[in-house]
């Protein structure tokens, strides 16, 4: 599990965004080393989640994620849906970093 902090900077967060871009480097790191044995690695990007810790943050991003939501795309990686992707990050923030 990562984070969209890992694929842009959030003010006041250096050591959380580093530390989930060192999640992706090692999500893409491990399905090179390991897809020759069929092992699938992938990470999940989530936005904001509800919560009650972020929702202060309601005015500032909008339309929240729902936790069922991230548990989706959680289970269609774990599934074999998802039998072709590897080394992938999927980011489910309602479009927040497409901007």
């Amino acid at each position: 599990m990562a984070s969209i902090a890992g694929l842009v900077g959030l003010r006041n967060r250096a050591a959380y965004c580093a530390s989930k871009g060192a999640v992706i480097a090692l999500t893409r790191a491990l399905a090179v080393d390991h897809v020759a044995a069929g092992v699938r690695v992938n990470a999940v990007c989530p936005g904001t989640v509800d919560s009650p810790w972020v929702q202060r943050l309601v005015a500032d991003v909008g339309r929240l994620g729902r936790p069922d939501e991230i548990a989706e795309a959680v289970l269609y990686l774990a599934s074999d849906a998802s039998a072709f992707v590897t080394g992938t990050v999927l980011t489910i923030d309602g479009g927040l970093t497409a901007a």
